[in-house]
């Protein structure tokens, strides 16, 4: 049967026990420099079965919809956006990580020659397939067994960095509005520099008094100017006049810290009123 991914599969309602033999797959993000041209990454298959993956690479980056959503743009490398992914190579692109093993898979950049300084992008994609998953049971004629091989699938940034690297970002047209429960916040983000901006963006209600009663803080990733959408719960927030405060800096939990660029931290207020 045709290879599927679990999302879909889940999203389909077809699955009786969603037994994945994807693989754990460190690090999320991988930054590689001219200097050393070569990164590695670790495959870790958690099951109980054999795993086959295989590794590729795509052309992509985030960006936002109409409603401030984040998706992957994956546009032809020929449009003259930063792409690297015809560069990297992964050795082993195929292999059979067993129950409870680990692979290293050693990531090779050949840059062609005269390439100018900045930053280039690609994406790793990552499917292990294992095992099979039965459908359920009042989804098939009587009599009948028919199962879905799984395919999991993990894609994660690659950045490649040639000399002089700079990044930033600039907050522009901050806009918000009370949506039940919620406060949603609109801001265009405007990345400088020849770099994704790779930061933290974090919004903080304030009261009269200066304090918060209210906040969110959620990763930021800016490869081109976006305008996501997000949003500060509002419960037992009460009515009245206050300060949404947004702060958008280089800092990052999940990455570490050698690995960003460093870049000025932007900060925008506006007043907002819940009634």
């Amino acid at each position: 049967m045709r290879a599927l991914t679990l999302a879909l599969l889940a999203a389909a309602g077809l699955v009786a026990q969603a037994r994945a033999q994807g693989v754990v797959v460190a690090p999320h993000a991988v930054i590689i420099d001219h200097r050393s041209r070569s990164a590695a990454i670790t495959l870790y298959n958690p099951g109980s079965s054999p795993t086959e993956v295989t590794i590729s690479s795509f052309f992509g980056y985030p960006v936002t919809d109409s409603v401030g959503e984040f998706e992957l743009a994956t546009p032809a490398p020929t449009t003259g956006l930063p792409s690297a992914a015809d560069w990297i190579d992964a050795y082993p692109k195929r292999m059979i990580v067993g129950p409870l093993e680990r692979q290293t898979v050693r990531l090779l950049v050949r840059p062609p020659a005269g390439l100018s300084d900045g930053e280039y992008w690609s994406r790793l994609l990552i499917s292990a397939r294992g095992g099979r998953v039965a459908l359920a049971p009042d989804s098939t004629p009587a009599g009948i067994s028919v199962g879905l091989d799984l395919e999991v699938r993990t894609v994660i940034p690659v950045q490649y960095r040639k000399g002089s690297v700079t990044t930033g970002v600039r907050l522009d047209a901050l806009r918000t509005a009370v949506e039940g429960d919620s406060l949603a916040v609109r801001t265009h983000l405007v990345r400088t520099g020849n770099a994704a901006f790779l930061g933290t963006i974090r919004l903080s209600l304030l009261g009269p008094d200066g304090k918060s009663v209210s906040e969110t803080e959620s990763p930021l990733a800016v490869y081109l100017d976006v305008d996501p959408r997000l949003t500060v719960p509002l419960a037992g927030v009460a009515p009245g006049t206050y300060r949404l405060h947004v702060a958008v800096e280089a800092r990052r939990a999940d990455l570490p810290p050698e690995e960003l660029l460093p870049a000025d931290p932007v900060r925008a207020d506006t007043t907002v009123t819940i009634r």
